[in-house]
């Protein structure tokens, strides 16, 4: 749905209707916001995996995944949409194209706050959950090393 959004984006406001111009801006947010959790959710997943190997149960882990996934990034909508609708819109970037026009985030400290710092927190969380995966890695290669040393022995 991102790409399909991102791909008609600029059709989608060339009908000059500003309620189209905001749903279609919502969506691509919510969206965008929607893939970069999955990844984040992907990476505990893969910590779950090769860290927490034994005695991981989770009840109801992919009901919790969905509602993480799903539900995350619409609380961030909603907040946006309740503090003002209007930071969404129909903006041109050159007044001299006018098929520059693409409805988006019209106030930049909304877009750095809830695009820009959501994003690198979503980074941020990967890197370190990579981090703690290859020490794991690294440490079981180690202690695998030092059996077969001492089977060798």
């Amino acid at each position: 749905m991102l790409n399909m959004l991102f791909l008609t984006n600029s059709w989608l406001s060339s009908f000059n209707q500003p309620s189209l111009c905001i749903a279609a801006a919502v969506l691509l947010h919510y969206f965008l916001l929607a893939a970069f959790t999955w990844m984040c959710l992907e990476s505990v997943h893969f910590y779950f995996a090769l860290v927490k190997v034994f005695n991981v149960y989770v009840p109801k882990y992919i009901l919790k995944c969905c509602i993480a996934g799903w539900g995350i990034p619409a609380i961030v909508i909603s907040i946006v949409l309740i503090i003002n609708k209007d930071f969404y819109g129909n903006g041109s970037h050159s007044e001299r194209n006018p098929f520059s026009n693409f409805c988006w985030i019209q106030e930049n400290v909304v877009f750095y706050i809830s695009v820009v710092a959501y994003i690198f927190l979503i980074f941020s969380m990967n890197t370190a959950m990579f981090i703690t995966v290859l020490l794991q890695i690294n440490s079981i290669k180690s202690r695998t090393q030092k059996r077969s040393r001492i089977w060798k022995r």
